[in-house]
């Protein structure tokens, strides 16, 4: 689905940077425009973390999210508990840590919409997934916009639009073991501009010029640090977790399970661009690896459908900041049949130093299903599964 607003003119659907001074790559999309930038230049690469055992164990705990006000990003972040805190436990194994935030958390930094508060879940049930999955995406609203393209007022998203953005980032990273993130209000603000400015100019950069429409320093920096989207805040975020049009990169869904990722920035015009502040974060999660889909239980509905591209087309992904993970060969199974895969190695960079994608080949994902993976041919062997559930309501 394109835009609605007609002023868009970027002739792809999405657009990459690969960093200042760098040129920009195009690829054809029939959703709103995404943008995202890597972690490399001023960024830096992730260097949290340690490798440690990336399979078997029960999952540590992920540290709850606390109050609306959010925990601090390094604050009960990384896993402590049981041996490999990867969250590579089967669906029958051992429990996860809930990073959920309890329900009616307040609202997030001053300022901001903050983090707002979700219902606890047990990701080592299906009843527990579909409970938290569809709590967390009762409420979709954009929100309302209070600022102006005609004079170039930034103004800000209400809080509902930015707490409902936030809460679909901490419910992926709560399927995928990882600790909730808050918003800062200095990020915010960045954020804020970078959306008017790209709502003003209808183009979507990295690197915009003073000449834009709207042009603040403000949103010039936010746009350097952060992905980009033609589309409003809350709607991106499921459409970075696709990332329909980066095949190279898969970054927008990287980015998402970072394990540095917040504190962040969100911003958003309400109908039309937003922008996602994230490089430059200070989390500290250090989980070895990261997979999505995660292991264990996964709602159907996580997997994406129609115009909107379908993870099964985009690839499943594994990401490291500590395992090589370059000679990589995948393993995929569901009920003793041999699932066969293409694998595909990702630009380093954008989340995570290392990543890989795969993509089903002759099958789709199916509720119902457990897929066994298998990751060989890297200094460390990593296994897991993925239990499929309909959470449909």
């Amino acid at each position: 689905m394109r835009t609605s607003n007609s002023a868009w003119h970027t002739t792809s659907g999405i657009l990459l940077a690969l960093g200042a001074g760098s040129a920009l790559l195009g690829a054809c999309s029939d959703e709103p425009p995404v943008n995202e930038i890597p972690s490399g230049g001023s960024g830096g690469a992730v260097t949290g973390g340690t490798s440690g055992t990336a399979t078997g164990g029960t999952a540590g705990a992920g540290g709850s999210a606390g109050s609306g006000t959010g925990a601090a990003p390094t604050g009960g972040a990384a896993p402590t508990g049981g041996a490999a805190p990867t969250g590579g436990a089967a669906p029958t194994g051992g429990s996860s840590g809930s990073a959920g935030a309890p329900s009616g958390g307040s609202a997030g930094a001053p300022g901001t919409g903050g983090s707002a508060g979700s219902v606890p879940g047990d990701r080592t049930t299906p009843e527990g997934t579909c409970a938290r999955w569809n709590a967390d995406r009762a409420d979709l609203s954009e929100g309302t916009w209070s600022g102006n393209v005609a004079s170039c007022m930034a103004g800000d998203i209400s809080p509902n639009g930015r707490a409902n953005a936030l809460k679909l980032i901490n419910l992926y990273r709560w399927l995928a073991d990882l600790p909730a993130v808050a918003t800062d209000p200095v990020r915010d603000s960045q954020a804020q501009a970078c959306s008017l400015m790209m709502e003003a100019e209808g183009s979507l950069s990295h690197e915009p010029g003073e000449d834009w429409t709207c042009y603040t320093e403000e949103g010039a920096t936010g746009a350097g640090s952060s992905n980009i989207s033609g589309g409003p805040g809350v709607v991106s975020v499921d459409r970075y977790m696709v990332d329909q049009g980066n095949a190279t990169t898969i970054g927008h869904r990287r980015w998402t399970l970072s394990n540095s990722l917040g504190p962040i920035g969100l911003g958003s015009t309400g109908t039309g661009a937003s922008c996602f502040q994230n490089l430059r974060g200070t989390g500290r999660a250090g989980k070895p690896w990261m997979a999505w889909p995660s292991p264990g239980f996964i709602p159907l509905q996580a997997f994406g459908s129609g115009r909107g591209g379908t993870i099964d087309a985009t690839g499943w992904t594994v990401q490291s900041d500590d395992i090589n993970l370059a000679g990589a060969a995948v393993t995929v199974t569901s009920g003793g049949t041999n699932m066969p895969v293409a694998v595909t190695q990702l630009q380093g960079g954008y989340g995570s130093r290392y990543a890989f994608r795969f993509t089903p080949t002759g099958w789709t994902t199916a509720a119902g299903q457990t897929y066994a993976v298998s990751v060989t041919g890297i200094p460390t062997p990593v296994s897991y599964e993925v239990s499929v559930v309909n959470c449909a309501p």
